[in-house]
C-alpha cells in the first residue's frame, strides 16, 4: 500500500466485502452442482448471523445474489428438471421478488383470500428490493439511511389502491412530514447546497455555495465560481433571462420540439451556452435520469423545472420523471412527500410486519423505525406467508396438476444450501425485474419477450458513508454538494428526521452518516445504451475502487473544512444497483409511440397462471406505480 493510500485510510479496519467479479457460474454446473454451493464459492451472501440491514462493504446487487441469473441469462441448462427436486410445497401463490411490488402483491392476494398460503421468493439477503435499509452504528449510536429507494413520492396522486394501502400500513405521508421532519436544522446552522468545481475542468478547486434562482444568490455564485466571463454570462442567461427561443411558435408546437431534442442541444443551439457553463450543466439529469443532459429530452427537463424555459411561456402539466404523456395532461398535484430515516425499506418493514405476524415487532409507523426483525421467522413451516431469501427462480412455467391450471417454480438457494428446488402453485406473480422474465419464462410469445428485453433499468450507487462528525459540513456552510466532474456527481447530510425512537444529530459534533449518489453512463449515446454501458461498468469494479473514491473526493472537497478520510470515516457501504430505476418514456428514444404500444404494456400481458408486476410494467419509477402494479398483476389472476 503506498503513502496516498494510507493518508486516505485505505489501512484502517474497515468491512470490504467484495468477490471476484469476472467469475461466472457454467450453464453445465448449474444443473450438475448444487446453485447454492456454485454461488458460496463466488463470495456468497454475508456470513450466517449477520443483521443483513447491518452488513457492510458490497450491497444492494450483493455477491452471491446475482451470479445465477448471469448464468441463466447465458444458456439454460437442459438438464435442469432432473436436477431438481421434486417440490412437497405448494401453495396458493408465489411471488418471484421481495421487493415493495412483490410484498404488495402477496397483500392483495391474502385481502382477496385470507387462508391463502403464500411464498415469497427473494435473490438478496434482505427482503424490500430496492428498498434497502442502511444501519451503521457509530460510538454506540444507531443511524439510519436508504440504500435505495429514497423516499414517498409521485408527481401524481398516489391512486385509491396505493393511497389505500398505504392508509392500512398507517402511512400519512403528509401527518408524518409535518410531525417529525425538521427540515430547518440545516437552515438554522446556515447551511446550503453547494457546488464543486475541480481544477481538471474548470482551473482551479472551489467550492460555492448555490442558491441561484435568487438574484444576489446568482451574483455570489457567479463572483466565486471559477468561470470565464462568457460562461458567467451563460449561466445567468440560462438561470435568469427570460427570452423566448422559439418566438411566433404556438404552444403545442414548442412542446413538440422541445421532445425532440435533449436539453444539452437545447442549452447549446439554442440558448447559446459557453462550453465551460455546458460542463457545469452536464449531470443535473443524474439524480432523476441516471445519465446526463445529452440523453434526456428538453420537455422532461422543463417538467422538472430545470432552468432555461422560462421565457417560453409553456402552461404548466404534470410529468413524470423520464416519462412525459406526449398528448398532455392538466396538473393535479403530485403527491405529499415524506422520507423515512431509511427510506421506503419502511413501508417494506411494514408490509412484512403486517403479512408475517411475530417477525417484527410493534404496531406504528413510528415504533418500526427502529424495531429489529426475526429473520427466522420469515420463512417457518407454520407460516401461512413465507419469505425465502436468498433464492433465485430459475425457470417459471404453466402446468396441469390434479387436473387444474397451476404453475410450477424452480429455485435454487445462493448461499450454499440445497439443490435446485420445485414448487407448485394455483398461482405466480413475476414481481421481479421485468427484463429477466424471458430468461425465466422462455414460453412467452416471442413479441413480449421482446418488450420485455426493452426494459433497460437505471443503474447507479448509492454509496452510504459513516462519519464521526459533519463538523467539515458546517465549516465549510454546505448541506449538500453537486459535483459535475466528480465520481459521484452528488453528496448530502441525510434528511433531517426525527421519528418514534429514532433522533437525527442535531450538532455537528455528532456522527452522521451521508449519503453519495454514482451514475455510471457513458456520455453520447442515447439513454439505454449509456445504462447498458453503466451497468456493465458496476460489476467490474471492484469495492476497492469504490471506497478509495470515496476517501479521495471526500478529501478533496472537505478537507479545507477540516476533514481528514483517514480519521472521519468509520464506515463505507456501496449499494450498487446495475438494475435500478425502473424504465420510463423517453421522447427522444421512443418517439412518436402511442400509449396503448408501449413496451410495458406489451410485455406485462397475463400468460395462464403466470402474471407480472414491479414498477417496471408500469415503466414509472415510483413506489406507488410498484404498488399498482401488483394489485394490477394479483386481480387479473383472481378475475382468470
Amino acid at each position: 500500500m503506498d503513502r496516498s493510500d494510507r493518508e486516505l485510510g485505505m489501512d484502517r479496519p474497515i468491512v470490504r466485502r467484495d468477490f471476484l467479479q469476472g467469475a461466472v457460474i457454467g450453464a453445465a454446473g448449474l444443473a450438475a452442482a448444487t446453485l447454492g454451493d456454485a454461488a458460496h464459492a463466488l463470495g456468497g451472501p454475508a456470513a450466517a448471523g449477520e443483521y443483513p440491514p447491518a452488513r457492510q462493504g458490497m450491497r444492494g446487487s450483493h455477491p452471491g445474489s446475482f451470479e445465477a441469473a448471469h448464468a441463466l441469462r447465458d444458456g439454460m441448462p437442459a438438464a435442469l428438471e432432473s436436477a431438481a427436486e421434486s417440490g412437497e410445497e405448494r401453495y396458493d401463490l408465489v411471488v418471484v421478488g421481495g421487493g415493495i411490488s412483490g410484498l404488495s402483491a402477496a397483500w392483495f392476494y391474502r385481502a382477496a383470500h385470507p387462508d391463502a398460503r403464500i411464498l415469497i421468493i427473494e435473490n438478496h439477503d434482505d427482503f424490500g428490493g430496492h428498498a434497502k435499509r442502511n444501519e451503521i452504528t457509530i460510538d454506540g449510536r444507531l443511524l439510519l439511511l436508504n440504500g435505495g429507494t429514497q423516499l414517498i413520492e409521485s408527481p401524481t396522486p398516489f391512486s385509491p389502491v396505493a393511497a389505500h394501502l398505504m392508509a392500512q400500513l398507517g402511512v400519512d405521508a403528509e401527518k408524518l412530514s409535518a410531525e417529525c421532519d425538521d427540515p430547518a436544522l440545516y437552515d438554522r446552522l446556515g447551511l446550503k447546497d453547494g457546488s464543486f468545481f475541480d481544477r481538471e475542468t474548470f482551473g482551479a478547486d472551489r467550492l460555492v455555495a448555490e442558491n441561484l434562482r435568487e438574484a444576489a444568490g446568482l451574483t455570489a455564485f457567479l463572483e466565486q465560481a471559477p468561470l470565464s466571463d462568457a460562461a458567467r454570462r451563460s449561466v445567468r442567461r440560462i438561470e435568469k433571462d427570460e427570452i423566448d427561443y422559439f418566438r411566433g411558435m404556438p404552444e403545442p408546437a414548442k412542446r413538440d420540439l422541445l421532445s425532440r431534442m435533449s436539453y444539452l442541444e437545447f442549452l447549446t443551439s439554442h440558448v447559446g451556452a459557453d462550453p465551460e457553463a455546458i460542463a457545469y450543466y452536464r449531470r443535473k439529469t443524474d439524480v432523476l435520469w441516471g445519465c446526463g443532459i445529452d440523453a434526456v429530452s428538453a420537455l422532461d427537463c422543463w417538467g422538472v423545472d430545470l432552468p432555461g424555459f422560462q421565457g417560453l411561456g409553456l402552461k404548466r402539466i404534470a410529468t413524470r420523471r423520464m416519462g412525459y404523456t406526449p398528448a398532455g395532461f392538466v396538473a393535479t398535484g403530485g403527491s405529499p412527500t415524506f422520507h423515512f430515516p431509511d427510506g421506503n425499506a419502511t413501508i417494506a418493514r411494514l408490509l412484512v410486519r403486517g403479512l408475517i405476524p411475530g417477525a417484527i415487532p410493534g404496531s406504528t409507523t413510528r415504533d418500526i423505525v427502529t424495531a429489529r426483525v426475526d429473520y427466522d421467522a420469515l420463512d417457518r413451516a407454520e407460516g401461512q406467508v413465507r419469505i425465502r431469501l436468498n433464492s433465485m427462480a430459475l425457470h417459471v412455467r404453466n402446468a396441469r396438476l390434479a387436473g387444474k391450471d397451476a404453475a410450477e417454480i424452480f429455485y435454487g438457494a445462493s448461499n450454499g444450501e440445497g439443490r435446485l428446488t420445485r414448487v407448485t402453485a394455483r398461482n405466480c406473480v413475476l414481481a421481479c425485474w421485468n427484463a429477466m422474465i424471458p430468461h425465466l419464462c422462455p414460453e412467452l410469445p416471442a413479441a413480449q419477450q421482446a418488450a420485455l428485453h426493452k426494459m433497460v433499468k437505471t443503474p447507479l450507487v448509492y454509496t452510504s458513508v459513516g462519519l464521526r462528525n459533519w463538523e467539515a459540513f458546517a465549516k465549510l456552510k454546505v448541506k449538500s454538494v453537486y459535483s459535475p466532474s466528480g465520481y459521484h456527481s452528488l453528496f448530502e447530510l441525510n434528511e433531517p428526521v426525527n421519528i418514534g425512537g429514532y433522533h437525527m444529530p442535531r450538532s455537528p459534533a455528532e456522527p452522521t452518516l451521508i449519503r453519495m449518489l454514482r451514475t455510471p453512463a457513458k456520455p453520447g449515446l442515447t439513454e439505454r445504451e449509456q445504462h447498458k454501458a453503466g451497468r456493465s461498468e458496476l460489476l467490474r469494479t471492484s469495492f476497492e475502487t469504490f471506497e478509495r473514491e470515496t476517501r479521495q473526493q471526500l478529501g478533496r472537497i472537505l478537507g479545507p473544512g477540516g476533514f481528514d478520510p483517514a480519521r472521519d470515516i468509520t464506515a463505507i457501504i456501496v449499494n450498487r444497483w446495475p438494475h435500478g430505476y425502473a424504465p420510463e418514456y423517453n421522447a427522444l428514444i421512443d418517439g412518436d409511440t402511442t400509449s396503448d404500444k408501449t413496451p410495458n404494456l406489451i410485455g406485462r400481458v397475463r400468460r395462464g397462471r403466470i402474471a407480472i408486476a414491479n414498477s417496471d410494467a408500469g415503466m414509472a419509477a415510483y413506489t406507488d406505480s410498484a404498488i399498482d402494479q401488483a394489485h394490477r398483476a394479483v386481480t387479473e389472476l383472481i378475475q382468470a
